[in-house]
């Protein structure tokens, strides 16, 4: 018999959150971290001194340092980028590039003395940023991994929309004391969904849309002929860049152009980029912070580097490049003020929450029954997935963020290595889900997550205690990120009491079912 149209949805939304769980769950996690990005970044460099908005003088300045340095030890790149210092991120930060594709330099400046920064190394929290949509893989592979998740996710979405016979009664059905445990794993499931589900389609819609014209490039192509940057110069988005002549040229003093480029701009400047410094056609591009409002469209100006000249401006984008901006700014929420983050924040939260119970329902949907067959290597495997990503990934962010106090400041490669931790311990903990009994595992490596998650408050806490008496530099963010991290940790071990109590109810209920299922002694063997 052909099953229904509810029916079939419920088997492709069932398998098909099933196939892409695993990867959509680290990507919730990371990506609801991405909203503190910026707060993670300055938790674990310590060492940085918070400054007010730099004024105009501050910031010539700061360019200046740049040059100087980039000069000395970028002489041969073909392009300079110079990140300006902020109240979030007082440092002045470089990038240089010698060939096409990524930077190939990299540093971190005193504002105040041009020197290089005595700051600890690490990627902060830019880690989970780029992780949450690239996994730590070469950007194409891991955007396009990345980018068919998201779309069988949306696919996902709409079936178990379709699914749902009472969408509205499951805003307020939670049965927290079911005796089934697939009944409230089920419960779970559709309140973590519903509760947030505008957030959900939102997140996942615009996320692809981010990448609308990686996965999608014909068109550009054939109406541009492949040249991108022209596309999106019409659009809009970007000023032209030149192409070098091949002779030499002096460029001027960079401080005299941001001083211009401020004063024509209101909002913020952000990155002051050089192309093709040593050229006769050199630029001098000024990028700024986008105005607030949903849209994230970065203002530009554009300089004659060697005469001083102004280029051009960016303009209003137009309406198909502002539709895109908007998709983009509603997926980062750079315009959300602390409420509203927060409210994302937490309606991330809800995310991981869905796709975590979604694969948690998928095993005990399937677990056999006591006294029945062993589960099946399927079965076994998704638990062992389960466990690694939903237990392990707590671990490997608090040990992440655990190295970033543990190891030595001076160390080489030392952002290297924190991000080495994540990953080793992540892996370890496919291990333990492999080698150790069901319930023992999820309840040993929660436990485990809750122990290092208090950790990382306490070994702040130590940093803190043993800080220099003389100039004490205590901010109340530190307090205020270590109380978070406390509460992450009660969440866990509440998580992991939850785990041992239906542990135990479900063998008592196994043992009392072997034992009405015993056989019956006749009244033979009786006597």
């Amino acid at each position: 018999m052909k099953a229904s149209f509810r029916q079939s949805m419920a088997w492709l939304h069932a398998w098909s959150g099933l196939m892409v769980g695993w990867v959509l769950f680290a990507v919730f996690v990371t990506g609801t971290a991405s909203y503190y990005r910026s707060e993670i970044s300055r938790w674990m460099r310590p060492e940085l001194v918070a400054m007010a908005d730099p004024n105009s003088e501050r910031l010539s300045r700061a360019a200046e340092h740049g040059v100087r340095y980039l000069k000395a030890h970028a002489g041969d790149a073909t392009g300079w980028s110079i990140g300006m210092p902020s109240a979030d991120f007082p440092l002045i930060e470089l990038y240089w590039r010698s060939r096409p594709g990524p930077p190939t330099g990299h540093a971190l400046l005193d504002p105040q003395t041009g020197e290089p920064a005595k700051v600890r190394a690490t990627k902060g929290g830019d880690f989970f940023y780029r992780f949450h949509f690239e996994l730590h893989m070469p950007p194409l592979w891991g955007r396009w991994v990345v980018g068919i998740c998201a779309m069988i996710m949306l696919i996902a979405l709409v079936s178990g929309i379709i699914t749902h016979r009472r969408i509205f009664a499951d805003f307020f059905t939670f049965r927290r004391n079911a005796k089934s445990v697939q009944r409230g794993w089920l419960d779970a499931h559709n309140v973590s969904g519903v509760l947030a589900l505008p957030f959900h389609l939102m997140i996942t819609y615009t996320g692809l849309i981010t990448f609308a014209l990686l996965y999608m490039p014909w068109g550009v192509q054939i109406a541009y002929h492949g040249d991108a940057p022209r596309f999106y110069a019409e659009a809009g988005q970007i000023l032209p860049l030149r192409t070098p002549l091949g002779q030499p040229g002096a460029l001027l003093p960079l401080g005299s152009f941001v001083t211009r480029a401020i004063d024509a701009v209101p909002q913020p400047l952000e990155r002051i980029t050089v192309n093709h410094p040593y050229d006769v056609n050199a630029t001098v591009l000024a990028i700024f912070e986008e105005p607030h409002g949903l849209a994230h469209v970065h203002p530009q100006i554009s300089f004659d580097g060697v005469t001083g000249a102004e280029l051009g401006r960016t303009e209003e984008p137009r309406a198909a490049a502002r539709t895109f901006a908007t998709m983009v700014g509603l997926h980062e929420a750079h315009f959300a003020g602390p409420a509203l983050r927060l409210l994302f924040f937490l309606s991330g939260l809800m995310g991981c929450a869905m796709v975590a119970t979604g694969l948690l329902l998928w095993t005990a949907a399937r677990l056999p029954k006591a006294g029945r067959s062993r589960p099946g290597f399927g079965w076994r495997l998704v638990h062992v997935l389960n466990v690694t990503t939903i237990a392990g990934l707590p671990i490997a962010i608090a040990v992440y963020l655990l190295a970033n106090r543990l190891l030595s400041i001076g160390l080489a490669d030392r952002a290297e290595l924190e991000v080495l931790a994540f990953f080793t311990a992540w892996v370890a903990t496919a291990f333990v889900a492999a080698l150790r009994p069901r319930s023992r595992a999820w309840s040993e490596l929660l436990t485990t997550a809750s122990i290092l998650f208090a950790a990382v408050a306490a070994a702040d806490g130590l940093r803190i205690l043993l800080a220099d008496r003389a100039e004490p530099r205590i901010e109340p963010f530190f307090f205020l990120f270590d109380g978070a991290m406390l509460c992450i940790s009660v969440g866990l071990v509440l998580a992991a009491r939850k785990v041992m109590h239906r542990a135990y109810d479900c063998r008592t209920q196994r043992a009392q079912s072997d034992l009405v299922n015993l056989p019956i002694p006749s009244s033979t063997q009786v006597r």
